[in-house]
């Protein structure tokens, strides 16, 4: 996987202090990086467990 061929998004939420991650949508995939760290390791995932992803964190599911 070519990381420049990505387009990578933050969130408008996103804060100042450099605590964020950019994801990118190639097909069926997302990959999500460390905004800060941008040639460090990039998590991949299959669409339906970004969803899993978002939809627990919606819920709540990973609040401390």
């Amino acid at each position: 996987m070519e990381q420049q061929s990505l387009r990578w998004r933050k969130s408008t939420k996103s804060n100042t202090h450099g605590a964020c991650v950019e994801v990118a949508f190639e097909g069926d995939r997302v990959y999500v990086r460390d905004s800060k760290d941008r040639q460090g390791p990039v998590l991949r995932f299959t669409q339906k467990e970004w969803d899993a992803f978002l939809d627990g964190a919606r819920k709540g599911e990973f609040d401390l």
